[in-house]
């Protein structure tokens, strides 16, 4: 049986919950053919990455699915690519803000995810939510999240795959942002309980290994 970590992140700004997390929490120990590992991380640009590498050392997972926020999407957004660009106008829940900054200054200018995301956008749809293929993820704290990862799975554990997908506010948010769409946390769950299945049956049918970056199930 596969092993996935699956990350949500902690509430963020004046918002008191998030649905990365609050999902990722309700999701069962095994679905399909994969065993799920939780991990809550930190909105924060440095120690989210650290303690995410320090996870998959320790863990030793044969895929990492990491979940945050993206409010004002409308549907659950599987990444296609990070960037290794630092740029918001926010500053992450220690107060760092970063403007125009390289995540590594001699890394890559992108890495593409290694999860088979066009079958995970279509499982999320059959599963009844809204869904689509994302070419951004931003360059706040999921993006260097995100890249973060990438670059650690392909110096240091080359046969895992990741990735990240972007979640809309939960209906319990809506008071808070009322003109951004937002989607029940059930259906949430939903969604991300089809992508962990489809990512087990990806690793199951040995594609792992192949990083298969335009998200083809082989």
């Amino acid at each position: 049986m596969a092993t996935i970590l699956l990350t949500g992140f902690e509430p963020f700004g004046p918002d008191a919950v998030n649905p990365s997390w609050d999902a990722v929490c309700r999701l069962p120990e095994v679905i399909g053919t994969a065993r799920v590992v939780r991990l809550r991380l930190p909105v924060e640009y440095d120690r989210a990455s650290t303690m995410l590498a320090e996870a998959v050392r320790r863990e030793r997972p044969d895929a990492v699915l990491c979940v945050g926020q993206a409010g004002g999407r409308s549907a659950i957004t599987p990444e296609m690519v990070a960037i290794n660009y630092d740029d918001a106008a926010l500053s992450d829940n220690a107060g760092v803000q970063r403007s125009g900054a390289s995540i590594l200054p001699d890394g890559p200018a992108a890495y593409f995810t290694t999860l088979p995301i066009k079958s995970i956008a279509h499982a999320i749809r059959q599963s009844g939510a809204p869904a689509a293929v994302s070419f951004t993820a931003g360059t706040f704290v999921c993006n260097h999240l995100m890249y973060c990862l990438l670059h650690l799975l392909q110096h240091d554990f080359p046969a895992v795959c990741g990735g990240f997908i972007h979640v809309p506010f939960a209906s319990a948010q809506a008071a808070l942002h009322p003109d951004a769409p937002s989607l029940p946390l059930d259906t949430i769950v939903r969604a991300l309980e089809a992508a962990v299945r489809v990512s087990g049956e990806y690793l199951a049918a040995g594609c792992g290994e192949r990083h298969d970056a335009e998200g083809h199930v082989c």
